[in-house]
Order: C-alpha cells, then sequence, then structure tokens
C-alpha cells in the first residue's frame, strides 16, 4: 500500500500540541485549553499543575461518566508535573 506522505503531513494537527503560556509560570497545550474551556475549569486562576489536577478531579467527580477527553488531559497533565518537579 503506498502512502502520500505530503498529503498525511497535511492533514496532521500541529497546532493542538503547542503549547501556550497561560500565565503563573504554567504552560498547557491548546487541546488541553480547548477541553478545560470546555468544561469550564479555572485552569487561569491556578498557581500550579497539581491545582489544575484538583480542579479536574472535581469536576470528573461530579459526573456520571467518564469523560475521555477530561481524563486523558488530566493524564497528561499530571505526567507533565511528574516529570517538571521530580528530583532526578
Amino acid at each position: 500500500m503506498e502512502y502520500d506522505i505530503d498529503k498525511l503531513v497535511g492533514e496532521m494537527d500541529f497546532q493542538s500540541g503547542q503549547f501556550q503560556d497561560i500565565g503563573n509560570g504554567l504552560f498547557l497545550t491548546n487541546r488541553e485549553i480547548e477541553v478545560l474551556d470546555r468544561y469550564k475549569i479555572p485552569y487561569r486562576n491556578c498557581h500550579s499543575l497539581k491545582e489544575i489536577l484538583f480542579e479536574i478531579e472535581e469536576v470528573l467527580e461530579e459526573m456520571d461518566i467518564v469523560e475521555e477527553d477530561l481524563d486523558l488531559v488530566s493524564s497528561t497533565i499530571s505526567e507533565r508535573d511528574y516529570y517538571q518537579n521530580t528530583n532526578k
């Protein structure tokens, strides 16, 4: 099977993975910001990634079902927090 590399690269969404400075020394990807905005999570008021994770967990606890997109954002932020704040 042949693939058109130019077409495949043209279809990739590089913008969603770009980091944005949200203030307080925190960076989130455009995709994370989009999901947090959708669930009305006040991430701009947070001073750490742990605070953002706390806000996400509060929203997830209120829901009857697990929202996969919000759960994924929680996982990626949690992983980033671990690697940024763990002594190596």
